[in-house]
């Protein structure tokens, strides 16, 4: 039975951010808000927990799964940008976008898309991930909280343990944060294409849209 950790809204408790990431080195899968929606989250090398987030998420081995960093910092040891992606990525981060990017030798296969050799990229805008990133000191393994054969994610805490509190090991309910998913753009693509259309709006790009969202 998952552990629940009702968080302050304004000012999350650091001692639950501290369980809650002692969990997640321990090898536990986490639920927990964003600036989107609610996500799913696991250490990034552990490589039972992210099977666990995949059977939850009833994600195939073709699944985009993203790596939530606290900053652009984090980016470069996992992902390959150039100057004007740079520039892109400054402009949009923090905020509820997902960058597609090609992976560096250094990320693990089995956290690449296994065709395309690419990862997605984050940078939320949102202070419970923010603060459990910066205690984790690492980015986290990660993927929006939408389960098999529904339209939406699930998007309260409450709800999330009453569907879900067998197969996390924490809930992180940090109050009522939206049903619109991240926009996510694919970077390692010339131009850029938007893959998904989400809750992420930067003022003066021009990408096309894809007919096949992920």
């Amino acid at each position: 039975m998952s552990q629940y950790f009702e968080l302050h809204r304004q000012n999350p408790q650091l001692r639950l951010i501290r369980r809650a990431a002692a969990i997640v080195r321990a090898g536990g899968v986490i639920a927990y808000p964003t600036d989107s929606c609610y996500a799913l989250g696991c250490h990034i090398g552990d490589v039972a927990a992210l099977e666990r987030l995949r059977r939850i998420r009833g994600a195939d081995r073709h699944h985009h799964f993203t790596l939530v960093c606290r900053d652009l910092r984090d980016i470069g040891r996992y992902a390959r940008i150039d100057t004007s992606q740079f520039r892109l990525l400054k402009a949009a981060t923090p905020g509820p976008f997902t960058f597609l990017l090609p992976a560096t030798r250094e990320l693990p296969r089995r956290l690449q898309h296994p065709k395309r050799r690419t990862i997605g990229i984050r940078v939320p805008d949102h202070i419970v991930p923010q603060l459990l990133l910066a205690e984790l000191g690492e980015p986290l393994m990660s993927s929006t909280l939408l389960l098999p054969g529904e339209d939406l994610p699930l998007t309260d805490g409450e709800q999330i343990r009453a569907r879900l509190e067998h197969q996390l090991d924490a809930i992180l309910d940090g109050g009522h944060c939206g049903i619109e998913p991240t926009t996510v753009v694919d970077l390692a693509v010339s131009p850029p294409v938007v893959v998904r259309l989400g809750k992420g709006k930067l003022a003066g790009a021009e990408w096309e849209v894809v007919s096949n969202p992920v």
